[in-house]
């Protein structure tokens, strides 16, 4: 992704960026102007995105990263103020529910309570669970090229580099509980404090009532259920914060200027932006997205193992689509499932051959732009995936080989050295022709009106040469089924779809049968037409 802080662009890249309409770039100028067009104090933009460790990394989590950096490379176009990016990890905070989707769920069970660094890993491969899922988190930012740097709450809680905070947090203890106060019930009232002990007999975070503060000793002395008063330190990893008084105090301490968060924390911005106030320090610039739907429209969690794994994503589809996805209107819900990858990719495909023929100011406009950091590679070799899927189809093959053999014809010339991208195009359709496509094929058979269609689809293909355009070839589909009575044309292209690729959408007839060959396409037709199986 981004350089660390990359040189100034050049003089009129920077000026277009001072109005260009791509979100990140608006996003940028309402940071440059919450700083009031000056470097922060501390020398440098802290950009920041959260991780909770309670369970596996997911795309959600992938996607506020991506999305920051998208926001910090545009920030640093119109500013040369230089930045940061923490990937903060919450792993401090005490485990309340075993995550459905891990081994030896039992094992965790028996550790309820405690900071997920004192969880031993069900996985048995880290120090502890929390450190576990730390590392799948480093593995996939590092995987996409990220430039950040990772943060662990446990870190920062047991060094000390929190302690002058949570200091002024006990000195302000009475205006944050009285911001936090008014947002809980009334049975949570007359127990809270940002403050929860870590229990020196169990490693359990307690949320126990907090009787007395001894602001110049820097305690405070809490009350069990039996009724024992235990004194503890605030610091050195003793305590640590209720998480919105944590969020807040994490703020404060360490400078953070930009964070994302999802729609269903928006009254947690609000409360821990006023506690970073309390504290004496400007709360971060937020931008809230929408949350991400799993395929029956419920929120993904990383709990439920309900979302898509990156691994999964990317064993069908370059990581750019995954980009693409992430940039795309982030103040809407989107669903986030396997279904979704095709056209993805499809889209990042044409935004890529789009590209070189935009002006400088379109280009900043573009999602490539801001997913290849104003570098988007090119390639001429352009074929959709929809259409290798649904050669992969036609051919009845898993065979990378036999594809090559139809797009060599195709486009004289092509190799999978020649052209990489669409090379590995190739290897997702595969992967995912075999997973998703092949076990839900439907062959019908066609009527008698959709045969003499057919028919005359074969009659008007047997006119056509080898190197007749796949535009010509449409248009001459689309009048075919303009001269049959069939309801509307997207009847007619659906008859096709579900007869000769055994499915009910499909991709474009003209840019298909051009690529799979006009004599293979006669042929399989005359099969369709003669009623045979044509799954076999």
């Amino acid at each position: 992704m981004s350089p660390k802080n990359p040189g100034p662009p050049p003089s009129h890249i920077r000026e277009l960026a001072r109005h260009a309409n791509a979100w990140p770039f608006v996003e940028a100028r309402a940071l440059l102007k919450h700083l009031g067009d000056k470097p922060p104090e501390k020398g440098y933009v802290l950009f920041e995105t959260g991780y909770g460790p309670s369970g596996l990394p997911h795309i959600g989590t992938f996607g506020e990263v991506a999305r920051t950096t998208m926001v910090r490379h545009a920030f640093h176009q119109i500013s040369d103020i230089p930045t940061k990016l923490f990937a903060f990890s919450d792993d401090m905070d005490g485990l309340r529910k075993v995550p459905d989707n891990i081994p030896d769920k039992e094992k965790v069970e028996q550790h309820l309570g405690k900071p997920l660094t004192s969880i031993p890993d069900p996985f048995g491969t880290h120090e502890s669970f929390g450190h576990h899922n730390n590392a799948r988190l480093r593995a996939f930012l590092d995987d996409f090229g990220f430039d950040y740097e990772f943060e662990s709450s446990t870190d920062y809680y047991t060094s000390g580099k929190f302690d002058p905070m949570l200091m002024r947090v006990l000195e302000k203890y009475d205006e944050v509980i009285n911001v936090v106060l008014p947002t809980l019930g009334a049975e949570r009232r007359a127990t809270y404090s940002p403050f929860l002990p870590v229990c020196e007999k169990t490693g359990v975070v307690l949320q126990v009532p907090v009787i007395e503060r001894n602001v110049d000793a820097g305690t405070i002395v809490y009350e069990m259920e039996n009724g024992e008063k235990i004194e503890t330190p605030v610091t050195g990893g003793r305590c640590k914060l209720q998480w919105k008084a944590d969020w807040g105090m994490r703020w404060a301490g360490l400078g953070v200027d930009y964070e994302m968060s999802g729609k269903d924390l928006i009254d947690s911005v609000k409360l821990s932006s006023r506690i970073c106030r309390v504290l004496g320090c400007t709360p971060p610039l937020n931008l809230t997205y929408e949350l991400f739907l799993d395929d029956t429209g419920q929120k993904i969690s990383k709990s439920k193992g309900n979302g898509l794994a990156v691994e999964e994503w990317l064993r069908y589809a370059p990581p750019e689509s995954l980009s693409l996805f992430m940039y795309q209107k982030p103040k809407t819900a989107k669903r986030l499932y396997f279904d979704v990858i095709p056209r993805n990719i499809d889209d990042y495909l044409t935004h890529l051959e789009k590209f070189p023929d935009m002006d400088d100011a379109k280009k900043l406009d573009s999602p490539v732009w801001h997913i290849h950091q104003g570098h988007p590679p090119h390639e001429d070799a352009h074929i959709s995936y929809n259409v290798l899927l649904n050669l992969a189809s036609v051919c009845n093959s898993e065979d990378k080989a036999v594809l090559w053999h139809f797009i060599e014809r195709y486009r004289p010339g092509l190799t999978p050295a020649s052209a990489p991208i669409l090379d590995k195009l190739v290897e997702y359709a595969i992967n995912y022709y075999r997973d998703f496509v092949l076990p839900a094929k439907q062959y019908r058979k066609a009527n008698d009106m959709e045969i003499e269609a057919l028919q005359d689809l074969v009659q008007t293909l047997e006119g056509f040469n080898s190197e007749t355009d796949a535009s010509d070839i449409q248009t001459e589909v689309y009048e075919i089924g303009k001269r049959h009575p069939f309801d509307d044309l997207k009847a007619w292209f659906r008859v096709l779809y579900e007869i000769l690729l055994g499915q009910s959408e499909g991709p474009r007839m003209g840019s298909f049968i051009a690529l799979y060959g006009i004599d293979e396409s006669v042929a399989l037709i005359r099969r369709a037409i003669a009623g045979e199986d044509l799954s076999a």
